[in-house]
């Protein structure tokens, strides 16, 4: 081990017995950026060699929630408006997808580490191959409870409510409800009860890497009251080290829901 190494381990050591005492937030959300100027700086030729260095990262993250008892993640890995992207890159990051949904989900590891897999998004605009990916894993993975793994692909915030709204609709006029009716007994808990994400607690953490400070439109209703942490990182340089200060930071900050 380098004397490098060596320092980090320590740097390591001492953010984890920071944390030891504090609270833990129980639902992280990631929103995974960087990847293409990643292998751009790097010279790795493509986009889909940065997305691919992204999705080996997917694993070891997945280990220090294990690690640290965070039982809820959201992973955003592909945007709505990702799919207007240039067709080969679109097909290529789907085929990436699909693999770190098999390999997260649909093997002997996933089973060993408790994770559960999940699928948000409008679902309806991927192919038709990376919905079966993310069909087996939920069904591969329905009965295990350590880690919750929500992937969120063709996700936008904006759909999402959209569909929310929708949904909500549609089922009051099949209970006889009129338009007036539900605009007169509207509340934000029963837009919430038809959102993509209803069972799981909002995210307490949202993480971007990368150094953009915005969220694009991840999980806009679901965030109301989450803590941000922007790293410069690109995702697939995001150590360990910077989600322990991104959780060192979290604890540091007084949540008051609004009041």
């Amino acid at each position: 081990m380098g004397a490098r190494d060596l320092v980090y381990r320590v740097y390591e050591r001492q953010l984890e017995r920071e944390l030891a005492d504090g609270p833990m937030p129980q639902h992280v959300g990631v929103i995974i950026d960087g990847n293409r100027r990643y292998a751009a700086e790097r010279g790795l030729g493509t986009a889909s060699h940065g997305h691919e260095a992204g999705a080996r990262h997917i694993d070891p993250f997945l280990d220090w929630c294990l690690e640290l008892g965070v039982p809820y993640v959201t992973l955003w890995l592909l945007s709505t408006d990702n799919l207007t992207r240039d067709d080969a890159e679109v097909t290529a990051l789907m085929q990436i997808i699909e693999a770190t949904i098999e390999r997260i989900g649909c093997t002997e590891g996933a089973a060993d580490r408790g994770l559960r897999v999940t699928a948000v998004g409008a679902l309806e605009l991927l192919p038709e191959s990376t919905r079966q990916a993310l069909q087996r894993a939920e069904e591969a993975t329905v009965d295990h409870d350590r880690l919750r793994v929500q992937v969120a692909v063709g996700y936008g915030g904006r759909q999402e409510i959209t569909d929310a709204l929708r949904s909500l609709l549609l089922d009051r006029a099949a209970h006889g409800a009129s338009l007036a009716e539900v605009a007169a007994e509207l509340t934000p808990a029963d837009i919430g009860h038809h959102l993509y994400t209803t069972g799981l607690p909002d995210p307490d953490l949202i993480i971007r890497t990368s150094g953009e400070v915005r969220l694009s439109g991840f999980m806009m209703w679901q965030s109301a009251h989450s803590e941000y942490y922007f790293c410069d990182a690109y995702w697939p340089d995001f150590r360990k080290i910077d989600f322990l200060r991104a959780l060192r930071d979290f604890q540091r900050r007084t949540r008051r829901f609004g009041r």
